[in-house]
Formats: structure tokens, sequence, C-alpha cells
């Protein structure tokens, strides 16, 4: 599965509107300015103002940044697949530079959250992340395709069959190797906080 020249976005504009006011009630649930938000996310105050209008469809670039500044988990900004029916219905596809991901399942614990994703990762560009908040891990199963992943200063590698995992509270990323796509699951861990 190729996706070729494809925008990062979100997959429709409902989603976008959705995903803005849950960032905004966020920010505003913890006294955070939009400029005091988007200065630490590093990301553009407009950018960030047309995020929660619903008025323009935000990556997972930039949905990582800013969750991760919120101390939440991504499924937080995005809606859970349990709120969109019973049996759960696959939540929203994000897009970033190189991975489109489907979250699953969101899963609680004593003290943890976890959700579960569907990954498609194409070749020829790296995917890099944001530290997650303390604590946070990635556990990533590769069913096709050989990927390259973990913390930026020690990568880990997986082919078909393979598991690797990695504390994610660092800047790491997710590069394909070779030129057929990584169909992958990820499993993210959030330690409550």
């Amino acid at each position: 599965m190729n996706l070729g020249s494809q925008s990062p976005r979100l997959a429709t504009d409902g989603d976008a509107h959705d995903i803005g006011r849950r960032i905004r009630a966020l920010r505003e649930e913890r006294g955070i300015s939009l400029s005091e938000l988007a200065r630490r996310a590093g990301i553009g105050k407009a950018t960030l103002s047309g995020l929660e209008n619903g008025t323009r469809n935000p990556t997972l670039e930039t949905l990582w940044a800013i969750t991760g500044e919120l101390g939440i988990p991504l499924a937080t900004a995005i809606g859970s697949p349990a709120s969109r029916g019973t049996p759960p219905a696959p939540g929203p596809v994000i897009h970033g530079t190189a991975v489109r991901g489907t979250l699953l399942e969101v899963f609680a614990d004593e003290g943890v959250t976890y959700e579960l994703y569907r990954l498609v990762i194409r070749p020829g560009v790296p995917q890099v992340s944001p530290a997650h908040h303390e604590g946070v891990t990635e556990h990533v199963t590769v069913f096709a395709g050989t990927l390259s992943a973990g913390p930026a200063d020690a990568p880990l590698r997986a082919g078909p069959g393979e598991h690797i995992s990695w504390r994610s509270d660092v800047p790491h990323s997710y590069t394909v190797l070779g030129e057929e796509d990584v169909q992958a699951s990820l499993l993210m861990r959030y330690p409550r906080r």
C-alpha cells in the first residue's frame, strides 16, 4: 500500500472539528493560554488557533507536539474508538510525514492507558516524533516490510514477525528499510500523571 503524494492530515473535516474542540477544552482545563501552548509545542499560534477552530486539519506531528505538552495520550485528543459505537469502530486515520495510523482501541488499567494503532509506514522519508511525557513506551510488531525505529540515538530494527519496544520519552523515529511499505501494530503505554 503506497501513500503516494497524499497530504498529511486527518481523514475528514468532521474529525478535525471534534479534535479542535477537544484540544481547546484540554488546554483551557489546564489554564494554558493559546500562545503559551503554541510556544511550548513549537507550532505557530495561528496554526493552533486554526486547529482549535476546526478550520485546519492537524498532522500527526502537530498532534504529537500538542498532546505531549498537554501530557495526554494522543487518543484523548483524537477521540477513542470506544466512543464511536459498539463494538468499537476504528478511530480516525491520521497521517504524518511517513506514517498513516488508525486508532483501533483504547483501554485502561490501574494507573496506565494503552492505545492500539494499525500503522502503514511508507519508504523514502523518516517519521520523526518528539519526546512524549515521562514513562511513555512504544511497542511495535511488524507484519510486513523492515523497520528501523526507536530512540534517535539508538534505533532498533524489526522485520516481519518481530517486535521492538522502547521508552518514547525521548525523540524517536520510524524509518522503512527497503522499498516496501511496513505494515505494523503500535501499542502505546501511557502512565497516568
